[in-house]
């Protein structure tokens, strides 16, 4: 097991992938790790769909014009949903369950990347809730956060460098 400094500085998003399945149990941890993170008022008010069938992995990663195509080469899809009737801070508890996902899915060993789907769609104006909707037969009150893809990652990635850490945007008592 990784130090969290250590996971911190390893957590790269990875946009290649080889085709080899996600461990049912190693699965079950990375969903595990959104159930159990922290959420406003304790609501727990989130959603997430699992898709690991390539023809609607494919489909998902059409739902808007750009950064998104990577996504029909990952075994696993996890689809983050909120309502934002329920919860007006549905953004925010859909983030941290998402990077616990990721943190998690970098500690088995495992990649990801956060494909941004709120506020995003096609040039002809449909929204990607809209096209994911369709494709996953989600409720109309729930709304999409985001797409991540997982994968055993077939890109390399550096750790992150220490001395790009921008620490002059970081500020002491007053800006």
């Amino acid at each position: 097991m990784k130090d969290f400094k250590d996971l911190a500085q390893m957590r790269r998003s990875h946009r290649k992938f080889t085709d080899e399945e996600i461990d049912a149990e190693d699965l079950k941890l990375i969903l595990r790790a959104a159930l159990m993170s922290p959420t406003s008022k304790g609501q727990r008010a989130w959603q997430f769909v699992v898709v690991e069938d390539k023809l609607d992995i494919e489909k998902l990663a059409d739902a808007k014009d750009l950064g998104s195509q990577f996504l029909k080469g990952a075994p696993v899809a996890i689809v983050v949903l909120g309502d934002p009737m329920q919860n007006d801070c549905w953004v925010e508890d859909g983030s941290i369950a998402a990077i616990s996902m990721q943190y998690q899915a970098e500690d088995l060993g495992l990649g990801t990347c956060w494909i941004q789907m709120r506020g995003r769609g096609l040039a002809d104006g449909t929204t990607a809730d809209t096209v994911i909707r369709g494709i996953l037969d989600i409720p109309e009150n729930l709304n999409c956060l985001c797409v991540l893809a997982v994968g055993h990652w077939t890109d390399e990635r550096k750790p992150q460098a220490e001395d790009r850490l921008k620490w002059e945007n970081v500020h002491l008592n007053k800006f």
